[in-house]
């Protein structure tokens, strides 16, 4: 019986796609098929480097979720901000991240992306912004890279139904938070530490 050695391309190299965020980017990367499955590479540091994208990571982490459970809005503040490259292994997500750099045009705004194993996208969220995501299907499994260890000390949060903020969820029946989540500061109380 033939075997294949490599896989089929079936889309286009790896591109980087800007949001309406300076420095928060959607990534599509190389995905290559075959009748046996997939295969693409999630980071690769030279390829990330040639998008000028010039990142250390020190962490990866892993949750797997039910339908309509909401992490977020989180953020570390410096020293230990990070950086995120995050993505969905199965399942689905809305990610949202929000800009919280004080000199950006952008602070307070959010923007929003659907991540999911169908589409493969990856999104890169740098440190200044907290980030935080809604599962769209049960036994999500999502995953992220981290550009700084965890530090309990210098955790904080943002309320994911801020009324400034003003996110758009979608519809959202019998959501699930942490009680940390449910109880998380409101916008205008925020003093921003980036």
């Amino acid at each position: 019986m033939p075997t294949h050695n490599n896989f089929e391309r079936q889309t286009a190299p790896m591109e980087i796609i800007k949001t309406k965020i300076k420095d928060l980017l959607i990534i599509k990367p190389d995905v290559f098929e075959d009748e046996r499955g997939y295969f693409f590479e999630s980071f690769s540091k030279e390829k990330f480097k040639a998008l000028g994208l010039d990142l250390d990571f020190v962490q990866d982490n892993e949750s797997k979720s039910q339908k309509n459970v909401l992490r977020g809005l989180h953020f570390q503040k410096p020293p230990y901000a990070q950086g995120k490259l995050v993505r969905v292994v199965k399942g689905a997500v809305l990610d949202v991240a929000i800009d919280l750099r004080a000199k950006s045009d952008t602070y307070g705004q959010w923007e929003a992306v659907e991540l999911s194993e169908e589409n493969k996208l990856m999104y890169w969220v740098p440190p200044g912004f907290a980030h935080g995501f809604l599962t769209l299907r049960d036994e999500t499994v999502f995953t992220y890279k981290c550009t700084n260890v965890y530090n309990k000390e210098s955790e904080g949060s943002l309320l994911w139904n801020d009324p400034t903020l003003n996110i758009d969820w979608g519809s959202i029946n019998n959501l699930i938070l942490s009680d940390k989540d449910l109880e998380a500061p409101l916008f205008e109380q925020f003093n921003t530490p980036f």
